[in-house]
């Protein structure tokens, strides 16, 4: 039998060590690739063709709620677990939508990680149990309004996420677009028209919609 492939990304190496370690126990599984940023992230995994791919949803470049987009995009097989510190509603929710069938918080990791990825082997999902505890709480508080709280960047396309992101993180016309193989012109457009769509006036107002909006962190 074939090995398990992994894919592990984070961008804090003393975290790849110790989930490598946690994970490399066991006998048929393997780290196929490391990460440090989402956008590698997706490289690695369209290289390597991982089983499992654990996500830290705090990366640098792109995080690992659009890495999980675009990753499930080009291998759908693969299945998407994502390790953070976060315990936020807003995030689980935008992690299901993404495509993601695990949560494990790194606080429980030394106990739930393998378990967690165990399940996403077999195809079954996987939270902490904080995490399910939430989505319970949620689901009973809301089952009879399916459009409570939608999030606002859902109005953004997953190019202008991206670009939105990068911004955030203070990179200019010109990076944005070296970064992303596009034309200064192109990175510009998109700019203005992420402006537009979020009625925002500087740069300052995009970070603070990145912000809040789970994108970057503060």
């Amino acid at each position: 039998m074939s090995k398990v492939k992994i894919l592990v990304a984070d961008d804090h190496e003393i975290v790849r060590r110790g989930l490598r370690a946690l994970l490399e126990a066991q006998s048929q599984w393997e780290i196929s690739a490391e990460a440090v940023s989402g956008r590698e992230a997706i490289e690695m995994a369209k290289q390597t063709t991982p089983d499992v791919a654990i996500l830290d949803v705090s990366m640098p470049e792109l995080n690992g709620l659009e890495a999980t987009r675009q990753i499930l995009k080009a291998l759908p097989q693969t299945e998407i677990l994502i390790l953070t510190m976060h315990e936020n509603e807003q995030i689980v929710r935008e992690v299901l939508d993404a495509g993601a069938r695990g949560y494990v918080l790194k606080s429980d990791a030394g106990k739930d990680l393998v378990s967690a990825v165990d399940a996403l082997c077999q195809h079954r999902t996987f939270f902490s149990s904080k995490i399910s505890d939430m989505l319970l709480h949620t689901y009973l508080r809301h089952s009879d309004d399916k459009k409570v709280n939608e999030v606002p960047r859902g109005r953004l396309t997953a190019r202008e996420r991206e670009i939105v992101q990068l911004l955030a993180e203070g990179k200019s016309n010109k990076e944005v677009a070296t970064s992303l193989n596009i034309s200064i012109k192109t990175a510009e457009t998109h700019r203005t028209n992420i402006m537009n769509k979020l009625d925002l006036r500087s740069i300052t107002e995009l970070v603070r919609y990145a912000v809040r909006n789970n994108i970057v962190e503060p």
